[in-house]
Formats: C-alpha cells, sequence, structure tokens
C-alpha cells in the first residue's frame, strides 16, 4: 500500500443498496519546513517526495536560486519535518520573519505570494513553437499515470515535458504542491526548464502561471481552465498558455496568432 493512501471503512450507497465496505483514501500530511531552524511554514501535502516539494516551494518563493544555495537539509518522514540549512539568514529573516500559514496550495496558496511581483518577472527568452498533436499526446500519457487520482479521486498531478514525452511527473493532494515538486526535482537533476513544458490537472492560478514564468517555462497546459490573471500574465510575459485539454479539443488563451 502507498503511503499517500489510507483504507477507512465507509458506508456506501447505490441506488436503494447500502453496504459497508472498504475505501482508499488520500493522506492529507502536515509538512513543516525549517530554516537555520527556524519555523516557516506548514504545508498540507502529500507524504511523497518531501525534499522534492522542500527545494521546489523555497525556490518559487525566492529564498534559493539553486541547489548550492542549500548548504544541508534532511528530511525528518516520522515527523513531517525539513530542515534546511541556507547561507543568505539575512535575506530569510527580513522577508519571512512570522509570517506562517497551513495550506494545502489548492485555494489561495500561501501568505508569501504577492501578485504584483508577478509583473516583475522576465519575458520568456526562449519562445517555443506548439504542436497541438504532441500536446494531445502528452496529455493521454498524463492521464495514464495519475495513479494516486485514479485509486482516490483526490489528487492533482503536474508533470515536466520535453515536446515528446513527460521526464519528471508528481501528485499531491495540492496542485501548488505538485508543481512545486516538479520544480524541486529538476533542480536536484539539474534540469534546464527553459525548452520544457508544464502539464497540470488543476486551475491555473496567477500563482502557478507565475511559478512556471520564474523557470522560463515557455508552454503551461491544463486539463482544467486557467484565471483572467494567469492569462493576463502569459500574454505578458509570452507564454503559450493552454486550458482544457481534453480528447481532440483545448482552448488556447495566450500567443495563439500563429494558429491562425
Amino acid at each position: 500500500m502507498m503511503k499517500d493512501i489510507k483504507n477507512m471503512d465507509i458506508l456506501k450507497v447505490k441506488g436503494d443498496k447500502i453496504s459497508k465496505e472498504e475505501d482508499m483514501v488520500i493522506v492529507e500530511y502536515p509538512f513543516t519546513i525549517f530554516i537555520n531552524d527556524e519555523e516557516l511554514i506548514t504545508l498540507l501535502c502529500s507524504p511523497n517526495s518531501l525534499k522534492c516539494l522542500a527545494l521546489g516551494f523555497l525556490q518559487s518563493e525566492g529564498l534559493i536560486s539553486s541547489y548550492s544555495d542549500v548548504k544541508k537539509i534532511r528530511i525528518d518522514e516520522d515527523k513531517g519535518i525539513a530542515y534546511v540549512y541556507i547561507d543568505e539568514v539575512n535575506k530569510f529573516s527580513e522577508k519571512f520573519r512570522g509570517k506562517r500559514t497551513i495550506t494545502s496550495g489548492c485555494g489561495k496558496g500561501t501568505v508569501f505570494y504577492n501578485v504584483i511581483d508577478s509583473f516583475k518577472s522576465k519575458q520568456i527568452e526562449n519562445p517555443m513553437p506548439v504542436d497541438i498533436e504532441k500536446i494531445k499526446r502528452l496529455i493521454r500519457e498524463f492521464s495514464r499515470k495519475s495513479e494516486l487520482f485514479l485509486s482516490t479521486g483526490g489528487a492533482h498531478s503536474c508533470a515536466l515535458c520535453h515536446d515528446d514525452g513527460i521526464i519528471i511527473f508528481e501528485e499531491d493532494i495540492g496542485r501548488h504542491n505538485a508543481l512545486d515538486k516538479i520544480f524541486g526535482r529538476a533542480l536536484l537533476d539539474g534540469l534546464d526548464t527553459r525548452d520544457k513544458i508544464v502539464l497540470s490537472s488543476g486551475r491555473i492560478s496567477s500563482e502557478m502561471l507565475i511559478k512556471a514564468a520564474k523557470r522560463q517555462i515557455p508552454i503551461v497546459v491544463s486539463r482544467a481552465a486557467p484565471t483572467s490573471l494567469s492569462v493576463e500574465i502569459a500574454k505578458k510575459l509570452g507564454i503559450t498558455l493552454i486550458g482544457f485539454v481534453r480528447g481532440e479539443k483545448m482552448n488556447i488563451y495566450s500567443n495563439f496568432t500563429e494558429f491562425y
């Protein structure tokens, strides 16, 4: 049994029949990140790829820019704690002291995010042409990989891709967590993200979009909808944003003039 799934007894109702059955429920796991022995935040997440989640989150929030910024990282899975040590103590203290929230990353996300920062991100330096047929194939591959969702119906997934296949795939109860996990893995593996595609199962909010923009991701794709602000940011920064990719259909929200 996967550690991110728990069996629980339920009453199942089908029409006029009621039966007691065992069902699989996704695990919600409190994961607290400490920076230089000072508590930063508790994320509610799925208990997998925790090192990747910690690193991806810290990079998204601007506390680290590369893995070399981390002097040491230790994960205590029993206690649900990441101990991370970095050199920029003053930068950490000034920006985050006293700011702590608990989040699954599916609602408003973290308190650290400021939407105004999104417009300070750089224009995409290496735009990438979109092959519609390849996007359809990637989403089909993506859907087949969603084991946690298929088992529980309670997970989001994200992937980092070449245009011809998935490189990194992660699932989590929170779509922001899943995104930070793939970016944390890319950070650990030293992957260049400037020629990659992000796939997501969930809504693309402005915060999700800007996390991709910070890594110079040229194409962001989702099975679900974007928000209006994420579309505006994508247009401003030159990111191709694609939503509602289902079967033979998709909506292209930005940089779509080349498709006419």
